[in-house]
């Protein structure tokens, strides 16, 4: 695909020359007009800045025929949507497999946790993780095992590890539904979400500690998504009892204390 043309027509639907497009970018205008043209190829600078400038992605502008783009697609890149939410391409998942070809769980560690958003498609980074095998879980979905830190999801605590299912279609999220999400900017977070792809082409991310703010990730800031399912824990959750439990307790203090007294009466 010549990037001349996406230019063009990208250049054609803001309604501007290009000399004003030039001066934008603080380029001349025989250096635009050439990339236009197909007489010049930017390099990796003027792609970057061409790219934040029109609203594009790098890959979109290189690889992509826009002239066949629908009013949906563009729709969506004027809303600065650049993924695909319902998953209809289908997302690149690298995964370990067994000798019996059976999908296993990979967990990393804490201390590759870091280097996730740069090896979670990268079959070296995945192969000399641990991996383990949960033979409850449905053998037709994929699941990965990711480390939580910090104290913003109570019951579950810092050390735990969390199992997620693989999302393919961003859009079946659920309100209220805890995930893992994988974000450019913060890496693995565990929160709970709420779909705003409609309003805001964002997800609200939510502790269930409250002392932490709920905030919003747009979609083109997120890598993946993985729905909850269980988590190992090095701790007992909290046991908490409703007011029957509680009543019910009182009471056979209250019992004990009486027999106490009686005794030391006698």
């Amino acid at each position: 695909m010549d990037i001349g043309t996406n230019l063009k027509l990208l250049r054609k639907r803001l309604g501007k020359s290009q000399e004003e497009v030039a001066n934008d970018l603080d380029l001349t205008r025989s250096s635009y007009s050439g990339y236009e043209n197909g007489v010049a190829q930017p390099n990796l600078e003027i792609l970057v800045q061409l790219s934040d400038y029109y609203r594009i992605g790098i890959d979109e502008l290189l690889r992509k025929d826009l002239s066949k783009y629908t009013d949906n697609d563009w729709s969506k890149l004027d809303q600065g949507i650049q993924v695909d939410i319902k998953g209809q391409k289908l997302r690149v998942l690298t995964s370990v497999v067994s000798e019996e070809n059976e999908d296993l769980i990979e967990l990393v560690p804490h201390k590759a946790s870091a280097g996730y958003t740069a090896g979670y498609a990268d079959p070296d980074y995945l192969k000399v993780l641990p991996t383990f095998h949960l033979p409850f879980l449905s053998r037709d979905r994929k699941y990965r095992s990711f480390p939580i830190k910090g104290d913003s999801m109570p019951p579950v605590v810092e050390g735990s590890f969390v199992i997620g299912e693989f999302v393919q279609n961003w859009a079946s999220v659920r309100d209220g539904t805890p995930c893992i999400v994988i974000t450019k900017d913060d890496g693995i977070v565990f929160k709970v979400v709420h779909n705003m792809l409609d309003s805001d082409q964002s997800f609200q991310l939510c502790s269930t500690n409250p002392f932490y703010e709920p905030y919003l990730v747009h979609v083109n800031d997120i890598l993946e998504i993985w729905k909850f399912v269980n988590y190992i824990s090095p701790e007992l959750p909290e046991i908490r009892l409703d007011d029957s439990d509680i009543s019910k307790s009182i009471k056979s203090l209250q019992k004990e204390v009486h027999e106490i007294k009686s005794f030391v009466k006698k």
